[in-house]
């Protein structure tokens, strides 16, 4: 019978009896596309002859360099994303059984095979390895998307406020890559009744960036808490990313706003960070004298000078990282921009993040915003 394989496909025999590797060479001959069939006596040959372009490998499991399992020990770890099918003897076939528990796709005995059933075999172990190199992806994917999940949530905390006079909003989407960098914001009031707000990026994507903005992150907030809110903060965090940094080049630029408990100041350091969108008695503009220092980690001995914002009695303030005006906006994709930003905000009356959002098109790295508003009693 002809057997029913009606691609051509590579195959490595690793085979050491002449008799067994001709026999199965003549039931591939059948087939309706003889596969182009590379034949190894050994484990050692084998490896010379095990190229990415071999789509399936079957291994007798008796070789003079190897036994029983240990050939397809061998075979699997030199060729994890091939397809594996395993020939054995006809008083050998619970070994077969043992080889499809280790890790083979299929197993035939050699007595029992005809040009069909080898042919089957052989489709039916590269759809099962794709099948289960399938699901090896999914179950790596949910492990990334969960391990992202819990680094999200340590970059994006619940804010720490106990007022009602402001009202507090945060935004985050991920870059189009969708790998997780490192950006991340805070906010936390403190006895005295000021709020103190942090937005910060660390250069770079990847977990370990990640990784990084967590710390930092957390020892603002740590920082903060303990009472330490203005250059020795900075000059902490600075020390910090310094010594966690996996090379040199790794920079982190960041804003930090320190709202007096009257609502009516915030004291600033924009630290070579994006300069925060401000509406005041509705005017919209940009902090002035923005940044007041360059990223953390490039200079030793940089100093970040405050800046004294008033804010008045009806003021909205956004925060965000460089991903929103770097985000294309318009049917030409041009990159949004500062001046943009300002015309999208002066289009709405009003910083409402959900509608920047929804404006901005493609996203070439992370978005964060945060907005804090004065609530109107």
């Amino acid at each position: 019978m002809t057997g029913h394989l009606s691609e051509t496909l590579t195959l490595l025999l690793i085979e050491d009896d002449d008799g067994d590797a001709f026999l199965v060479e003549e039931l591939l001959n059948e087939a309706d596309a003889p596969p182009k069939i590379f034949w190894a006596r050994s484990l050692k040959e084998a490896k010379a002859k095990l190229t990415p372009q071999i789509q399936c490998v079957l291994v007798d499991l008796s070789l003079p360099d190897a036994t029983r399992l240990e050939a397809l020990e061998e075979v699997l770890a030199l060729a994890p994303h091939t397809a594996v099918l395993v020939l054995t003897g006809l008083r050998d076939a619970h070994v077969g059984v043992a080889a499809v528990q280790a890790g083979a796709q299929d197993y035939l005995v050699k007595g029992d095979i005809d040009a069909r059933l080898l042919a089957r075999a052989i489709r039916y172990s590269m759809e099962r390895k794709r099948a289960d190199l399938a699901q090896l992806g999914l179950v790596q994917a949910e492990l990334t998307a969960k391990e992202n999940s819990r680094l999200q949530n340590a970059l994006l905390p619940s804010p720490l406020l106990h007022t009602q006079a402001i009202e507090h909003v945060t935004r985050y989407l991920p870059g189009s890559g969708g790998t997780l960098a490192g950006d991340f914001f805070d906010t936390v009031q403190t006895p005295d009744g000021s709020v103190h707000v942090v937005i910060g990026d660390v250069c770079g994507h990847g977990p370990d960036e990640a990784a990084l903005g967590v710390a930092l992150r957390i020892a603002w907030r740590t920082l903060v808490l303990a009472g330490q809110t203005d250059d020795t903060l900075l000059r902490t965090l600075d020390a910090l990313l310094r010594a966690e940094r996996q090379t040199p080049e790794i920079f982190t630029t960041l804003c930090m706003a320190t709202i007096t408990a009257d609502l009516r100041l915030a004291r600033m350091r924009v630290v070579g960070h994006p300069p925060p969108v401000l509406v005041r008695d509705g005017a919209v503009q940009v902090v002035d004298g923005t940044p007041s220092g360059p990223p953390l980690g490039i200079f030793a001995d940089a100093e970040w000078p405050v800046i004294d914002v008033p804010l008045g009695e009806d003021w909205s303030m956004m925060l965000y990282t460089d991903g929103l005006i770097e985000a294309t906006v318009g049917e030409r994709d041009e990159l949004l921009g500062v001046e943009g930003l300002l015309d999208l905000v002066r289009e709405h009356g009003t910083i409402d993040l959900d509608r920047l959002i929804t404006r901005v098109g493609k996203l070439s790295d992370d978005l964060a915003a945060v907005l804090v508003r004065r609530r109107r009693s």
